[in-house]
């Protein structure tokens, strides 16, 4: 199958083989030099120097675990939103009682920053912004240097969720002094779900001495006393551990650049390729992502129908559109481990579905 969801993706043979090595101590030495070299590896591609935090979860996990550590209830916050994930964020504000302002922008638009530079003015109170950086529900890559400008030149705290956009497109976060940034394993990393990657400066740290939100499990101050002793808090997913060990290898041995432009390079054939069958991307254009690819699909089609017959006679595995757009569009991912042999047969697969459809 090809698989061109955006996420999970897929993994690459010698990073699922590394999965499968002997199982070793967590609290031994070999788990403590291997943790270093990950996290080591991990705040390379992140562009930081700042404390980070390994967590056995999915994003989602990451993203309540930068709610619960630097956000009490009662207080007021701003969140972004220009899809699901967004509204992912918004949901846990709620859960864990904080009193959210939303900032939406329609879906498949980016999120303006001058707009949320006028509504944190607006709002005095509110001293942390929530916003994603990638929103695969839409496929729009949000301007995130230009919102980090907004929000830092009005002093607040800023967390990013960045989950399926670092690694594969360009996150500077010391640069752009961006507070706590999430990214997850199961996106461009090219390893298996079950890794959550927390990165949190100085700022982070005092506001996590000051929350009072109740947190154990995600407890980001727990995870940098262990970190210090070559630890996790609690039983880590030590065979993610080695297939990460393995993947940024690989990265590193393309180099980020050669990365980034790969990701860039397939951005644009599958956007244009599909455009060529006639379909209309969702996205606004300048703000399509690198990562994943979505779709309208065509008046009449139904999109269950498309994905059932993308999959069981062409092989390629697209993925739906989510919540209120989960009838109008499809996505088809690019990130990750992905080879220019897949974007083709995958728009070669795409193309067919539609003659298929046609005749049907």
């Amino acid at each position: 199958m090809n698989l061109r969801i955006p996420g999970p993706t897929p993994v690459p043979a010698e990073v699922a083989q590394a999965g499968a090595a002997e199982m070793i101590d967590h609290r031994g030495p070999e788990f403590a030099a291997m943790m270093e070299r990950v996290t080591t590896g991990v705040k390379e591609v992140f562009q930081t120097k700042n404390d980070l935090a390994i967590l056995s979860a999915s994003g989602s996990g990451a993203m309540e675990a930068a709610v619960v550590n630097h956000i009490s209830p009662g207080e007021e916050v701003i969140v972004v939103t220009v899809g699901e994930f967004g509204k992912r964020f918004l949901e846990l504000t709620e859960v864990y009682g904080a009193k959210p302002v939303e900032i939406a922008f329609d879906a498949g638009e980016p999120a303006d920053p001058n707009k949320i530079e006028e509504v944190i003015k607006a709002h005095p109170n509110a001293q942390t912004v929530l916003v994603t950086h990638n929103e695969t529900s839409t496929g729009v890559t949000n301007p995130l240097q230009q919102i980090a400008q907004a929000v830092k030149g009005q002093n607040r705290f800023l967390i990013v969720d960045a989950i399926s956009s670092l690694s594969s497109i360009p996150v500077k976060v010391d640069e752009w002094n961006l507070d706590v940034v999430l990214s997850g394993s199961q996106k461009g990393w090219m390893v298996a779900p079950g890794l959550a990657f927390v990165s949190f400066n100085e700022a982070s740290l005092e506001r996590q001495a000051k929350t009072t939100t109740p947190r154990f499990y995600l407890d980001l101050r727990r995870a940098k006393a262990s970190a210090e002793r070559g630890q996790t808090p609690w039983t880590p997913a030590v065979s993610l551990f080695f297939q990460m060990d393995k993947s940024l290898e690989l990265i590193k041995a393309e180099g980020m650049d050669n990365v980034y432009a790969r990701h860039h390079r397939h951005g644009e054939r599958v956007r244009s390729g599909l455009q060529n069958l006639g379909l209309t991307l969702f996205a606004r254009e300048g703000f399509r992502s690198d990562t994943v690819t979505a779709v309208l699909v065509p008046d009449g089609v139904d999109v269950a129908n498309l994905r059932k017959i993308a999959r069981s006679e062409f092989g390629l595995v697209l993925a739906g559109g989510q919540g209120p757009l989960a009838s109008k569009l499809f996505r088809f991912g690019h990130l990750g481990y992905c080879t220019d042999e897949a974007v083709e047969e995958g728009l070669d697969a795409v193309a067919k579905t539609l003659e298929q459809l046609k005749r049907s």
